[in-house]
């Protein structure tokens, strides 16, 4: 009973990791749709702020679906590529608050993704 219990959590972790792994070939998960006026209060934004984090936001979403169209080894550099711009832009545009609670809702997205590991 207790390898039978075993066998099955290893067959359920090895299921999960293989479905992140799908889930960051599907070009879906590379799709950034999000509500922006939610990040907007999440953010507790002032209306300085809004026009550039939208901009941000466009152009790195753009660099997602971008990398989406290449190869692994191609995606993944392309993909670091654009977190890299985004957080430095980011890190611009936001105070140091707005910018840990980004920076979280960043990871959580992309992890749930599968983007990162």
């Amino acid at each position: 009973m207790i390898l039978t219990l075993v066998a099955m959590l290893s067959m359920t972790t090895a299921f999960a990791e293989g479905e992140k792994a799908t889930n960051a070939n599907n070009v879906e998960a590379y799709e950034l749709n999000i509500n922006m006026n939610k990040l907007y209060v999440a953010l507790d934004l002032a209306n300085d702020q809004k026009e550039a984090v939208a901009d941000i936001h466009h152009t790195f979403a753009s660099e997602l679906m971008f990398a989406a169209q290449y190869a692994n080894n191609d995606r993944k550099a392309l993909v670091e590529r654009a977190i890299e711009n985004d957080v430095k832009w980011m890190r611009y545009v936001l105070n140091d608050k707005q910018f840990r609670t980004y920076l979280t809702l960043l990871n959580t997205t992309l992890n749930n993704r599968g983007l990162i590991k």
